[in-house]
């Protein structure tokens, strides 16, 4: 059976066919979130097969597929790849209302030219004809990059990281997309994390610091936050659960470093005022380098033990958490901001809950240094699906500008993954669109296609610096 993804997908009023047919369609892809390996991209890998580059490492597949009763085995397990495909294959037709039964047939047709639904019946020759691609020129890592018209994309690296091929990519005159890394002091913030210490051993020598105070991380950071400038960093990535910043008091936080290098445990109290410190230290530096600071808020990580104990982190076993308390967000932004060393800054939640709170909470900091200097960022990971990426947009719409929007991202490890960027187009062009059929905007395409395409592309281009 062909797909039901047709020119039209989504888009259920004319006006919204002009949107994104004379506009999105045609705009490139900054891509500011994603977490690909940029030494695959340097090397322009090839994969083995589809179940290496659909599969493997996405674990919003994994997770329908453990809720489909596949052994894990056929998961992250040693089963051999076709193994691996079959399985999925008789998951698909399960999913249908799951945005991944949208993303996979959207992948197939736009990177191998299948429309055919996946299942059972179909899987040997989309087994056969995507796997013809993907070990030819045109299926290897860069080629599907450029294939969907990326203009830039930024990785997501960890401190202590060399940046060695990042480097290496700038250098490079054959490929025409800038990959940028993004600072992403995570391990260096979690201090209740059993492997603190001993990553702070890393952070100190790679920064050439011997570590023992709080004085000593914040130099550590502040030397690789000035190395990646170097090498063309442009915004920070920060992921809190439900963080306290409302506490401020330097000499527990100079505790907590203690106990936690002591091995002792920690009150919340002093892991709230450590974060507090580290983020109001960090939030500076960035500003002064005219970074953006991306806040990711609301996640709960590894619920399952057991799971995380086999497999580790990032592995599906994350949900939605308790929402940020206002006051705590308002006590971050408003510490930097009276001192003139607030960050553009885009607000991430996992907990839908906090949309509107999010947005009032930046219409209180936004100021004449930049338009939409704080953003409220794109559907996040449990929500960036269709009625997700859409509470999302009306709530900035309401409360906020969307027009200013700086749009979406893949927040993904996959080189297949770029088709959700179209997904999202195709819904902002729907919800435009719904808005001139019911008379709650005007008709003038100039106008309305121009607001699409600064959310497709410019204000990102803008916003990010691309062209600096």
């Amino acid at each position: 059976m062909k797909t039901f993804i047709g020119d039209d997908f989504l888009l259920n009023s004319e006006a919204a066919r002009i949107l994104y047919h004379e506009h999105a369609e045609k705009m490139p892809i900054f891509d500011y979130h994603c977490h690909l390996n940029p030494q695959e991209i340097y090397e322009d890998v090839r994969f083995d097969d589809l179940a290496h580059a659909w599969l493997g490492g996405d674990h919003y597949k994994w997770r329908v597929m453990r809720a489909n009763a596949v052994p894990e085995r056929c998961i992250t397990g040693d089963a051999p790849g076709r193994e691996k495909f079959d399985r999925y294959a008789e998951v698909m037709p399960r999913l249908i209302g799951n945005p991944i039964y949208h993303w996979s047939h959207l992948e197939l047709i736009r990177f191998f030219g299948i429309d055919d639904l996946l299942d059972p019946t179909t899987a040997d020759a989309i087994w056969d004809k995507a796997n013809a691609k993907l070990q030819s020129p045109a299926g290897s890592s860069r080629s599907l990059i450029m294939e969907s018209n990326v203009r830039a994309l930024c990785t997501t690296d960890d401190p202590i990281d060399d940046l060695q091929w990042h480097k290496k990519l700038a250098a490079d005159t054959g490929f025409a997309v800038k990959v940028l890394p993004t600072f992403r002091p995570e391990k260096a913030l979690n201090i209740v994390d059993p492997g603190y210490p001993v990553y702070l051993q890393k952070l100190g020598a790679a920064a050439n610091i011997l570590i023992r105070t709080i004085d000593d991380v914040k130099q550590a950071l502040a030397q690789r936050v000035e190395y990646f400038a170097q090498v063309g960093c442009r915004l920070s990535d920060h992921s809190f659960g439900s963080p306290d910043f409302t506490v401020w008091d330097e000499s527990a936080a100079e505790e907590a470093m203690r106990k936690a290098l002591a091995g002792e445990s920690l009150l919340d109290y002093e892991v709230a005022a450590y974060q507090s410190l580290m983020m109001d230290f960090l939030g500076e530096q960035y500003a002064d380098r005219g970074w953006a600071m991306q806040l990711h808020m609301g996640a709960i990580r590894n619920l399952n033990t057991k799971l995380y104990r086999a497999l580790g982190a990032d592995v599906g076993g994350d949900a939605i958490g308790d929402p940020i308390a206002a006051a705590s967000l308002a006590a971050l932004l408003d510490r930097l901001a009276v001192r003139d060393k607030l960050p553009k800054t885009v607000l991430y939640t996992l907990n839908a809950a906090d949309n509107d709170k999010l947005i009032a909470a930046a219409g209180c900091f936004q100021d004449a240094t930049a338009a939409g200097k704080i953003q409220f960022g794109s559907a996040w990971w449990f929500n960036d699906h269709y009625d997700g990426m859409i509470a999302q947009m009306k709530s900035l719409a309401n409360i906020g500008v969307l027009s200013r929007f700086i749009g979406m991202l893949t927040d993904s490890r996959s080189f297949l993954s770029y088709p959700r960027h179209e997904y999202f187009r195709r819904i902002l062009c729907n919800l435009v669109g719904s808005w001139v059929a019911d008379g709650m905007a005007p008709a003038d395409y100039n106008l309305l296609g121009g607001m699409i395409e600064d959310i497709c592309f410019r204000n990102v281009e803008t916003f990010i610096g691309l062209n600096q």
